[in-house]
């Protein structure tokens, strides 16, 4: 295993795993399952929220990360040492040099625990790579160039928005609020109108079967189950996307306040730019439906969201471990 390179996008939501040569190996929930009895790890990932809400008293399923930084050392400590685990089997002779994406906005005692998670589960040298940057080159865009390059990189806990040229990022907004945020909305908006309670991974469900960021002429529709909170009794009801539209756009009116926030901060000549080769989606809240027509109609410049937006950060990270010299000065990293 001597000189072996991962590529690890910690999100919110969701981690992937990639190793060179080999390509994408975990792509799964980022979610934590541990007796607090024995102080055990049971379960990551996938395993892992199949328990969400669901275990006993002396077992906790969580997420070891919110809004894009690390809510428990320990769990991500646990979560990482089991991707390497998994990537590289638990007999291995040499320490894997690792490059883990983290929000632009990221403080650096936040950075500190990140790369300390890391090292304490197995790593040898540790790189960070800014979000913004890692999408933007797993997207394709020429962020070597003089150019001006836009990316709005939309996850589970944060939405990172960058203005990227000449291989760093010459104006950004990392806002912390993105797919988890649009969960807790459609879960209030159930409980207020319709008096349902519903769980996290049911508004996840709702999200991706049929919400839309803009009215649909043909909404797809959807039992949603949950428990009448006047009676306590389990209850279902039969909604459609456009039920949705107006929570969803209550989240995404935020991420949009901060692409025109980044848009006034743009120098001049990169604004031409971007208004020629428009602004680039990435992440998993990008899937939403019309959300590129929303925001095209928001901001008045074309949003194209890009192939597999899922995969954007950890496939730009991968490459990026083979230009670490030309990116150094945007990385962060530690022996």
């Amino acid at each position: 295993m001597a000189g072996k390179k991962i590529a690890i996008d910690l999100g919110t939501a969701n981690f992937l795993v990639a190793v060179e040569g080999k390509g994408i190996i975990l792509n799964e929930p980022t979610v934590v399952a541990i007796d607090m009895d024995t102080k055990k790890v049971l379960a990551v990932g996938t395993n892992a929220k199949q328990m969400l809400g669901k275990v006993p008293g002396n077992i906790i399923a969580r997420r070891p990360l919110k809004q894009g930084v690390i809510a428990s050392y320990k769990l991500t400590e646990a979560l990482i040492s089991a991707m390497l685990a998994k990537a590289l089997g638990r007999t291995r002779f040499f320490k894997p040099e690792v490059m883990i994406s983290v929000p632009a906005g990221i403080t650096s005692v936040e950075q500190r625990a990140v790369i300390e998670a890391a090292v304490t589960a197995g790593a040898g040298k540790v790189y960070l790579v800014p979000e913004p940057i890692a999408a933007a080159i797993g997207a394709q865009l020429p962020v070597s160039s003089s150019a001006g390059n836009m990316i709005v990189n939309m996850g589970g806990g944060t939405s990172e928005i960058a203005i990227i040229s000449m291989n760093g990022i010459v104006t950004y907004e990392s806002k912390r609020v993105a797919g988890d945020a649009i969960n807790d909305a459609i879960i209030n908006f159930v409980r207020k109108k319709y008096s349902l309670a519903i769980g996290e991974q049911m508004a996840e469900q709702i999200k991706i079967d049929i919400g839309s960021a803009k009215m649909m002429d043909k909404p797809l529709e959807k039992h949603v189950r949950g428990r009448d909170v006047t009676t306590g009794l389990p209850h279902s009801i039969h909604l459609t996307s456009n039920d949705f539209v107006e929570p969803i756009n209550q989240v995404l009116n935020q991420i949009l306040a901060s692409i025109k926030n980044v848009l006034e901060k743009t120098p001049p000549e990169l604004s031409s730019d971007i208004i020629d080769r428009g602004i680039v989606l990435s992440g998993g809240t990008s899937i939403l439906r019309n959300i590129d027509e929303l925001f095209t109609n928001a901001i008045g410049v074309p949003f194209h969201t890009v192939e597999n937006p899922q995969e954007c950060v950890i496939n730009g990270i991968l490459e990026s471990l083979d230009h670490i010299e030309v990116l150094k000065a945007g990385l962060r990293s530690i022996t």
